[in-house]
């Protein structure tokens, strides 16, 4: 028999930057926030080096932001939303600033703007030149943490949601720690995800280790409808050093002028694109990749551009380059392409709504339309920004006021079965070799076969299938678009094709059936 706890509290999963602001947003109301790790730790948020884009300089403006959006996002972009929220992108770096966020500000007060890839101008606020991630989230924190309204329970692994109907009513939780136990039913008014992407799928990644598409695959599969699946953004400048994760260069070393030369010293951006370093980050994730296939190893040379300031303007990229033994002084930065970001996700409507009743999602979990085929550089903490106030916003009208609400307290269960570390090996480098940077038929359809032994053979461990009902969903998505657009490169289809500028949609019933057609047809 389950467990059943009842809550009057909004129950929010994740704890990064999605998921602490709709807290604060929604203050007083009661809300409860699940996370498996402490806060601050696990969460892509705090990582993000660039900073939030948003129209700040005078030359600037929303609708400049927007269009630039439509153009890196490949035909794919919802014009309303990205009008949505790049018009609220100014409102919300005022916030954070209220709230403690020590943005770069020049000696007039205005803020410091780095420009970064696809953006016509330089709109990205920044701190420290690439501490932005890190100190959003520690202004965050501490207000929640002096907020009396919002309890955090740490050491709490979502593993699906509880349904009755189409209707969401709550979330199945496994405590971590000290010992896993097995999933116990905590079921609320209103549930929010806001728990990270998918990029730990993959062998090399940008993201902390523990994201690997959980949350978007509970929600898959309790039958949520989910959107452009198919787009995964590779970073093309993820530190070559042999961590996992893989530390980032951020984009803003590109943008202060730092650029791409292989093992001879050639600068190969140059001819790629007319934007060279500044190119669209799928055009330089490839023509990395190129090169690493190539055996021409790709390095990111800042001793030009920016020289001896790097460890005072990038302390995060010099401590990366320490922990490798590389002294990016004196030689360039070896680089490689990483699973950075998820474009897809479950499909939300304006107000972060997915498809079924009483759930909402936000930040990289959602797909909202704004990021199309390739998210624009520092969009994406924008987005969690925008969506969370909206989605607070959304639950205030929704739901009847509650003022006081008892804290949440998990009963101890029995021991749960743990995941097989090398089924995740196995299933990282499944997602590598075959939807990585570049992608064909054959190797889609291998990768879906494989995925469903994967998933067969753990499926007593929710954890686990949560993320092979992810790499799933991606694999099928990708073997359905048969054209190359944005971050999704099919070999086999090396053009765009104009029928298929638009967005796309499928359940997880959806990709488990075209995996048992190719089973079929194989057989």
């Amino acid at each position: 028999m389950r467990h059943r706890v009842l809550t009057d509290r909004i129950i929010i999963v994740g704890a990064g930057l999605g998921a602490l602001y709709a807290a604060l947003c929604l203050a007083p109301r009661p809300v409860v926030l699940l996370t498996p790790e402490p806060l601050g730790f696990g969460a892509s948020s705090a990582w993000a080096q660039g900073g939030v884009a948003a129209a700040m300089a005078v030359a600037d403006s929303p609708t400049l932001h927007a269009d630039d959006t439509i153009r890196a996002g490949a035909g794919t972009v919802d014009p309303a939303i990205a009008a949505l929220v790049t018009e609220a992108a100014r409102a919300h770096i005022h916030a954070l600033t209220d709230l403690g966020t020590p943005f770069d500000r020049d000696r007039q007060g205005g803020y410091v703007l780095s420009r970064e890839a696809a953006h016509s101008l330089a709109r990205v606020v920044r701190v420290q030149g690439d501490q932005a991630g890190k100190a959003i989230m520690e202004a965050l924190i501490a207000r929640v943490r002096a907020t009396p309204s919002i309890q955090v329970l740490t050491g709490v692994l979502a593993t699906g949601l509880v349904t009755e109907g189409s209707r969401v009513s709550g979330v199945e939780v496994m405590q971590v720690s000290p010992s896993r136990c097995m999933p116990v039913a905590l079921e609320g008014p209103a549930v929010l995800l806001a728990g990270g992407g998918s990029g730990g799928l993959y062998a090399r990644t940008t993201n902390p280790a523990p994201i690997r598409g959980q949350v978007m695959g509970l929600a898959a599969r309790a039958g949520a409808r989910m959107a452009d699946m198919e787009f995964v953004q590779f970073h093309p400048t993820a530190i070559d050093s042999g961590e996992d994760p893989v530390p980032l260069a951020t984009e803003a070393l590109r943008g202060e002028g730092a650029v791409l030369v292989n093992r001879h010293g050639a600068r190969f951006m140059i001819d790629a694109h007319p934007e060279a370093e500044l190119a669209p980050r799928d055009v330089v994730a490839r023509a990395v990749f190129a090169e690493v296939q190539a055996g021409n190893r790709p390095a990111l040379d800042t001793r030009d551009a920016i020289g001896a300031a790097l460890p005072e303007r990038f302390p995060a990229v010099a401590a990366a380059c320490a922990r490798a033994g590389i002294d990016p002084l004196t030689q360039p930065i070896p680089v490689t392409p990483a699973a950075h970001y998820h474009m897809g996700g479950v499909a939300t409507d304006a107000h972060g709504r997915a498809s079924l009743d009483g759930l909402w999602v936000c930040g990289e979990a959602a797909a909202t339309g704004l990021h199309g085929a390739n998210r624009l550089a520092s969009n994406g903490l924008l987005e969690a920004l925008v969506f969370a106030a909206t989605i607070a916003g959304d639950l205030g009208t929704e739901l009847t006021p509650v003022s006081h609400a008892a804290e949440v307290a998990l009963p101890e269960t029995g021991p749960a079965p743990a995941p097989d570390p090398q089924a995740i090996t196995d299933l990282r480098e499944t997602m590598s070799r075959h939807v990585g940077v570049l992608r064909t038929g054959g190797g889609l359809q291998q990768a879906l076969t494989r995925i469903a032994e994967l998933e067969a053979a753990q499926a007593e461990v929710p954890d686990v299938v949560n993320m092979t009902a992810t790499a799933s969903l991606i694999a099928a998505a990708a073997l359905l678009r048969t054209e190359t657009r944005g971050s999704h490169a099919r070999t086999d289809f090396p053009e765009a094709d104009p029928a298929l500028a638009q967005r796309s949609f499928l359940t997880l019933n959806d990709a488990r059936a075209l995996t048992r057609a190719l089973a079929k047809d194989t057989a």
